[in-house]
């Protein structure tokens, strides 16, 4: 398979009060056409600031210090700003977590969504009124005449999502980055917006770049799953690999806190005891070893590097990458 975006080793800094911090550490990752890739973790793992990343949306303080992102054979971490920008809601398309904060309050939705539609298009004036109308019926929002006429604050949050989804496609994206799309909505309009977002890239093609905490999410949406944590790539597989067999011990604690239909009532849910370390104290050794029920002598000095323990599974433990030894120790253990 081709790939359309191929990040290798980046990493991305802020300047702070307290000095340089590095918030995304050695990520990479590969995407092809038509694929969609999910990336899980916890809030503060590095998720967001990996998309914003890609998008070049980092702010005066924040900056790609290393590596690539290779998008269509150009490297979008040194590319001019100029250019940036004709790639930026063009060929890449990003939909924000909280579409309140995304949406101009004193602009109407026609404004903002004819705005995009003339930069990145050849389209001016009555074609891009029209063009707008087709997008917001195509994401199923009713009446959109009336619509294109009203202000964000009018709109309930799954149709101030539908209207940026409608905004992120409009310029037929080759890569849709999409950051947490269903939170705090009700999960009839998460059912609602994932098959949206599922029936638009078997239209377009386009490929997708799913962030979420969610795993049922990406159990519905995603080919390959991305695990991060403290800013790093633990575990990269395919969906039903990672459902079926996850290796490391943290993807491990997610999954067993996914509550299940079956579940007693009473029954209490499994969850990672701790906490996320502060980019500014990351521990020694492997970043999760202060959480880890399986850590050893190892764990605490040795940060483990990310390797291939089978075809297209790729894991960041010494437990996962050395198993005859964890199993010795276990026997001696007992």
């Amino acid at each position: 398979m081709r790939m359309l975006l191929e990040l290798k080793d980046v990493k991305t800094v802020f300047k702070t009060e307290k000095g340089e911090v590095t918030s995304v550490d050695g990520v990479s990752l590969k995407l092809g056409k038509g694929e969609t890739i999910g990336i899980v973790g916890e809030s503060g793992c590095g998720k967001s600031v990996t998309s914003l990343s890609i998008m070049r949306l980092l702010g005066k303080n924040g900056s790609i210090k290393e590596g690539e992102i290779r998008f269509m054979d150009k490297d979008l971490a040194k590319l001019p700003e100029a250019q940036m920008r004709g790639i930026r809601g063009g060929d890449i398309a990003m939909i924000f977590q909280e579409p309140m904060t995304s949406l101009n309050p004193v602009f109407t939705i026609g404004n903002q969504l004819t705005e995009a539609i003339r930069l990145h298009t050849d389209m001016k004036g009555k074609a891009a009124d029209e063009y707008a109308v087709e997008m917001l019926k195509k994401v199923g929002i009713p009446r959109p005449e009336a619509i294109m006429k009203s202000y964000p604050h009018s709109l309930s949050g799954g149709m101030r999502q539908r209207v940026m989804i409608a905004m992120a496609l409009s310029c037929n994206p080759k890569l849709l980055i999409a950051d947490e799309p269903t939170t705090a909505l009700d999960v009839t309009i998460q059912a609602q917006i994932l098959n949206l977002m599922k029936e638009l890239r078997e239209e377009t093609g386009a490929s997708i770049l799913l962030i979420t905490h969610d795993l049922g999410v990406v159990a519905e949406m995603a080919d390959k799953v991305v695990v991060m944590y403290a800013g790093q790539v633990v575990e990269e597989t395919d969906v039903f690999t990672l459902f079926e067999k996850p290796l490391h011990p943290y993807t491990q604690g997610l999954m067993k806190s996914i509550p299940h239909i079956g579940s007693d009532a009473d029954e209490t849910l499994a969850s990672i005891p701790g906490a996320v370390p502060p980019l500014t104290n990351m521990p020694k050794g492997c970043r999760f070893h202060t959480r880890c029920a399986f850590a050893s002598e190892k764990c605490l000095s040795a940060a483990p590097m990310l390797l291939t323990v089978q075809e297209g599974h790729q894991v960041r433990c010494w437990m996962a990458q050395e198993p005859e030894i964890w199993k010795t120790q276990e026997e001696e253990a007992v």
